[in-house]
C-alpha cells in the first residue's frame, strides 16, 4: 500500500473508532459503573471483534448482501432491537454499592466481540474499509486493513472508558450516576437513528 493511502486509511479508522457510537457510548457508561479494570475485557472485545469482523466481511460476507439485499434489512431489525434493549439495561443500570463495587455486571470479552455484528456502525465501517482500501479483496489487503483497525481501533475506543472512570467520582451520587445512565443510553439510542 502505497503510502498516502496508509495515511487516508489510518485517518479513517481513527475517525470512525473515535468518533461516538454505540461501542463508545457503552465502554464510556461501562467505565462509569464498572471503574477501568472491570471495563478492559469489553474493551478487549470490541477491538478484537472488530478487527475478525473487518477480515470475514473482505474475505465473503460482502458478497453475501450483494447477492441477497434482504440481508441487510433483516441486521437493521436485528440490531435495532438489540441496542434498545442494551440502552434499557443502560439506563436502568444499578448504582454502585459502598465501596465501589457495582451489583451489576461490565460487558464480556465474548460479549462485546458478538456485538459487531449487531452494530450498525461496526457494519458501516467494516463494508466502508473494504470497499476503499481493499476493492480487489485481496487477502493481503484485506489481512493489512484488519491489522490497521487493530492498531488503532482499541486505544480509540479504550479513550471512552478511561473518560467514564475519570467521571466514576463525580457519578458516585446515585441520583447522578442514574441521569449520567439516562443519558448514555438516550446517546446510545441517538446514536443508532444517525447512524440507520
Amino acid at each position: 500500500m502505497e503510502q498516502s493511502s496508509l495515511a487516508a486509511l489510518s485517518a479513517f479508522v481513527l475517525v470512525t473508532s473515535i468518533t461516538p457510537g454505540p461501542n463508545n457510548m457503552m465502554l464510556m457508561a461501562s467505565g462509569a459503573n464498572f471503574g477501568l479494570r472491570r471495563t478492559l475485557p469489553h474493551a478487549f472485545g470490541v477491538g478484537a471483534g472488530f478487527t475478525l469482523m473487518i477480515i470475514l466481511v473482505g474475505a465473503g460476507l460482502m458478497q453475501l448482501f450483494d447477492l441477497f439485499p434482504l440481508l441487510n434489512l433483516v441486521l437493521k431489525g436485528v440490531s435495532i432491537a438489540y441496542l434498545l434493549w442494551l440502552a434499557w439495561k443502560m439506563a436502568h443500570a444499578a448504582a454502585p454499592e459502598t465501596g465501589g463495587n457495582s451489583s451489576g455486571k461490565p460487558m464480556s470479552f465474548l460479549e462485546a466481540m458478538l456485538f459487531q455484528w449487531v452494530n450498525p456502525k461496526a457494519w458501516s465501517m467494516a463494508l466502508t474499509a473494504i470497499a476503499l482500501y481493499a476493492p480487489d479483496r485481496d487477502l493481503a489487503a484485506i489481512l493489512f486493513v484488519a491489522a490497521i483497525f487493530g492498531l488503532i481501533n482499541l486505544p480509540s475506543t479504550s479513550l471512552w472508558a478511561i473518560m467514564g472512570q475519570g467521571l466514576r467520582r463525580c457519578l458516585s451520587n446515585p441520583v447522578r450516576l442514574r441521569s449520567f445512565n439516562w443519558t448514555m443510553a438516550v446517546l446510545l439510542v441517538g446514536s443508532l437513528v444517525l447512524l440507520i
